[in-house]
């Protein structure tokens, strides 16, 4: 059996018709009804009734179109592998991921991607909700979760600790807490969820846990709101060290209680569909976030 016939066939069925799918190929009608023909020939039966109105499939036509897509799939994998090994990053990335984590680190590191690669195009939707990769068509999420068992393929970017954190001229006003129960006579910032107020916040020290329900007169639900909130002095703040790497640096904020250990937050992986081949850009990508972005 002719491989480039079955091919044929399939972008007939495709098409819905011989002459659009002639149109299509860029072959003429009479060509395309021949290499038909030729195929029918070789399997000793119809593949497709014609009619001037519509195509319809015989049962036998069914069955051998159902093996042809395999054939289709197979070409399109062959020629992803080929461009993967021109070794060019090209091409629109689609990349979705939390918007504190997609303002504070994701976006600057985009900007240094584009111009180190500068054949890639990418497209960034910051949204908070958990998307649907493949009906969205989304190359690569950024993701800080707990992930369950999927048909998506995730690679740890790193664990996500967190810290205490508040204003140097809070700490002036209010004092250093010494120990976790001191934070009860402080300001605190709360996140909180349409679900739930976050106020329980657990430390350890030498293998002992304390875990203090605070209060707060300010609760935010946006992450970097929180960290606006604590810089102008509103308070402590529990938050992903990550959100806060520029202002610890920067001296805008203080760590406290530095000795003791805080529950961990959500890891953050990089997550994209499960594939026969990865396309270079997002294997690129996903290796430049691993480097670059969170060490």
């Amino acid at each position: 059996m002719n491989p480039q016939r079955l091919a044929l066939y399939s972008a007939i069925v495709h098409a819905g018709s011989i002459s659009k799918a002639a149109a299509s190929l860029g072959m003429g009608k009479s060509v395309l009804s021949r290499q038909l023909a030729k195929l029918e020939d070789e399997l000793g039966t119809r593949l497709i009734q014609r009619s001037t109105r519509r195509l319809t499939l015989t049962e036998v036509g069914e069955l051998v179109f159902a093996e042809a897509l395999h054939i289709d799939r197979a070409m399109d994998n062959i020629e992803q592998l080929t461009a993967q090994h021109q070794s060019e990053v090209k091409g629109r990335l689609r990349v979705t991921c939390a918007r504190p984590l997609g303002q504070r680190y994701l976006v600057p590191l985009l900007v240094e991607f584009t111009a180190t690669y500068p054949k890639v195009e990418v497209a960034l939707s910051v949204d908070d909700r958990m998307v649907d990769l493949i009906a969205e068509h989304i190359d690569v999420a950024i993701r800080v979760a707990h992930l369950e068992d999927s048909t998506l393929v995730a690679r740890k970017l790193c664990e996500n600790a967190r810290v205490l954190v508040a204003a140097p001229d809070y700490v002036a006003r209010r004092g250093t807490p010494k120990e976790p129960t001191d934070l009860l006579a402080h300001d605190c910032l709360l996140y909180s969820s349409a679900a739930r107020v976050f106020d329980e916040w657990s430390f350890t020290k030498d293998g002992v846990n304390t875990l203090v329900r605070i209060s707060g007169k300010i609760q935010i639900n946006d992450g970097m709101a929180l960290v606006a909130g604590a810089v102008a002095g509103g308070g402590v703040m529990v938050i992903d060290r990550l959100l806060v790497a520029q202002e610890l640096a920067e001296g805008s904020l203080v760590q406290l209680l530095p000795e003791y250990q805080l529950r961990a937050g959500q890891p953050v992986y990089a997550v994209y569909p499960a594939r026969p081949w990865l396309a270079f850009k997002t294997a690129t990508f996903v290796a430049f976030l691993q480097e670059r972005l969170f060490v």
